[in-house]
């Protein structure tokens, strides 16, 4: 297995190393952030939720008026053949559509060849000590943008808003931090959905309080739906965390993660709680044991 140096790199149509997977200075992505893109998981030698994330990136293209020059299933071979030729079987995949170079005006409609870049690497977030003892969070001033100001629907490439909420996590010595909207209700992490679980049913924010909603998230309300876990979505306030019974983390990079105190509140009895335990590993053995194959294998699930 080749290291992060010598990982082939899926550029506007080509496999090559790594060191010359270069894009112009010119970028769009590059100088204004103008672009989108998705993060994948394969487990076991099949990319996870492939399909959705894909529809999802069309959908993010499709909004802000971006063309990607390659078909869904053109896609889909892309993304699998960057995995395979860097010989990876749990990998962390990610997906850019840049609008392409241009000039240093605003002008989408100067750069008409996007950018498509597609990196497989391994990734692991967080250590596994933090996801048996629990997370530690705490709230952060920097707010996330009303939906009529910037769809989270969107999964572009300017992410400056959660960078800013990461930057006061790390001057505060928090790995992870919960961002409100302009309401004043919980959203999310920088890069993590929210659950938490009280009188025995599990609450999330609802797309409509300005979250991404998380394909990770999709999956564990199925799964806590298959569990006879009462799911609701519905607006949560830092009242509700603090006095939950227990609280977790969802996203592609981090998985499902527990949270044990926030703003110096213990989350129910401080541990991590049974509810997120169960969910974790029913999370991992439906992720392991589907998706598109990498390796020739017959497909298995969706």
């Amino acid at each position: 297995m080749a290291d992060s140096s010598e990982r082939q790199i899926f550029i506007n149509g080509q496999l090559v190393p790594a060191a010359q997977a270069t894009i112009s200075v010119f970028d769009h992505g590059f100088l204004y952030g103008d672009g989108i893109f998705e993060g994948i998981r394969a487990y076991r030698g099949r990319v996870f939720k492939l399909k959705e994330h894909l529809d999802r990136l069309y959908d993010s293209a499709k909004a802000i008026l971006l063309e990607i020059p390659y078909s869904k299933e053109e896609m889909t071979k892309a993304v699998v053949d960057t995995v395979r030729a860097n010989g990876l079987h749990d990998a962390y995949i990610r997906l850019v559509v840049s609008r392409g170079p241009g000039d240093l005006g605003l002008d989408p409609t100067k750069c008409p060849h996007p950018t498509v870049i597609i990196i497989a690497d391994t990734i692991a977030l967080y250590p596994e000590h933090v996801y048996q003892q629990g997370m530690t969070l705490a709230s952060v001033a920097i707010r996330r943008p009303a939906t009529d100001v910037l769809n989270p629907a969107i999964k572009s490439l300017n992410y400056l808003n959660n960078i800013l909420a990461k930057i006061e996590a790390n001057l505060r010595g928090f790995p992870e931090v919960l961002i409100l909207n302009q309401e004043g209700y919980v959203v999310e992490g920088t890069g993590d959905n929210v659950f938490i679980v009280k009188g025995g049913a599990l609450h999330t924010p609802p797309p409509y309080s300005g979250i991404l909603n998380g394909i990770t998230r999709q999956v564990v309300m199925k799964i806590a739906r298959d569990l006879n876990l009462d799911t609701f979505e519905t607006p949560i306030t830092l009242h509700d965390v603090y006095t939950a019974d227990e609280c977790f983390l969802t996203g592609t990079a981090a998985e499902v993660i527990g949270v044990v105190q926030c703003d110096g509140r213990a989350i129910g009895n401080g541990v991590v709680g049974p509810n997120t335990i169960r969910l974790r590993e029913a999370f991992f053995a439906y992720a392991t044991a589907v998706g598109t194959p990498v390796y020739n294998e017959a497909v298995v699930g969706a």
